[in-house]
């Protein structure tokens, strides 16, 4: 009898520098990796949904201020933090977003929800903390302060791009934004992907990760893909359904694909993309200095990775 075949990847963005980082430092980064791929993958091996180990991984880099997602997003121009995150079901084609949440502690959760509970694909702002209100009652909706998210790096990170806008309007790249992709035993791909966005962005400001088809894709007879970098590039792209359509159009392989659309349609220096195709093969491919990454197939081997290959 032929051993169930499932696989999980994960990034933590594509802002890292890895050059800059301590051994030490290095290391937590490949602990926290570790971490939150055994999650997803126990899950996976006892046979849970895609869904629900992408959720979950997605939940726990969410709560590790190392990542700009959940706990140590980013601050925006006005000195909050406004949080995207969206979520697709390679199954169904059903998928769900929220876009500028303040007070969701894992915005992931309540994307899905959205996906579940609405005829709706993508919620914003105050109407996305509202539906979070009517989702009181479920326990993965836990309310926090919007100052939960704050932590001392970013608050950092922000003053030097106040600084830095005195002179320039621009706001920061995206940095370690979080997804997962993933492939469980019935053969069903799942995708999400979370983040605060970029340092000092303009209030109300939308990236490219509550966007399906920009930053989070998925569909069983292709890939799931979860993107990140600078989002206004990868929405012009739709990066996400592009690695997708090139496979499905095109013929080409996961790897083929996301290697197409990282080196040849977004600009150098801007992000990376990880994608996972129905066999199970995996492709991790970013154009910045680093992207803290990790995988694990069904025989449990595990890799992580900072730098570049």
């Amino acid at each position: 009898m032929k051993s169930p075949t499932f696989a999980l990847a994960l990034h933590g963005g594509a802002g890292l520098e890895p050059a800059k980082l301590s051994a030490a430092q290095k290391e937590e980064y490949h602990a926290s990796l570790r971490q939150a791929l055994e999650i997803g993958w126990k899950l996976l091996a006892h046979g849970a949904a895609a869904l629900d180990a992408v959720e979950q991984t997605v939940r726990a880099l969410e709560d590790d201020p190392l990542y700009n997602a959940g706990r140590g997003s980013v601050f925006n121009s006005d000195g909050r933090h406004e949080l995207d995150a969206s979520i697709m079901d390679g199954a169904s084609g059903l998928g769900g977003g929220v876009a500028g949440v303040l007070t969701v502690k894992n915005p992931i959760s309540l994307a899905r929800l959205v996906m579940a509970e609405t005829p709706h694909v993508l919620l914003i702002g105050e109407g996305a903390e509202r539906f979070a209100d009517e989702m009181c009652d479920r326990e993965q909706i836990a309310r926090v302060p919007n100052d939960y998210f704050s932590t001392e790096r970013r608050r950092r990170e922000w003053q030097e791009a106040l600084e830095k806008s005195r002179r320039a309007s621009r706001g920061e790249p995206d940095r370690e934004t979080v997804g997962c992709v993933a492939l469980d035993a019935q053969g069903n791909l799942a995708a999400g992907t979370s983040t605060g966005g970029t340092t000092n962005k303009k209030f109300g400001r939308v990236g490219d990760t509550p966007i399906l088809g920009a930053g989070t894709y998925a569909a069983n007879e292709t890939c799931a893909v979860s993107s990140t970098g600078t989002g206004e590039y990868f929405i012009r792209q739709s990066a996400a359904f592009h690695v997708s359509a090139l496979m499905a159009y095109r013929g080409l392989s996961v790897d083929e694909a996301v290697k197409h659309v990282v080196e040849k349609l977004l600009p150098a220096d801007v992000g990376g993309i990880i994608a996972l195709d129905r066999q199970g093969r995996i492709s991790m491919c970013f154009n910045t200095a680093g992207m803290p990454r990790a995988s694990a197939d069904a025989s449990g081997n595990i890799v992580t990775g900072l730098e570049r290959p």
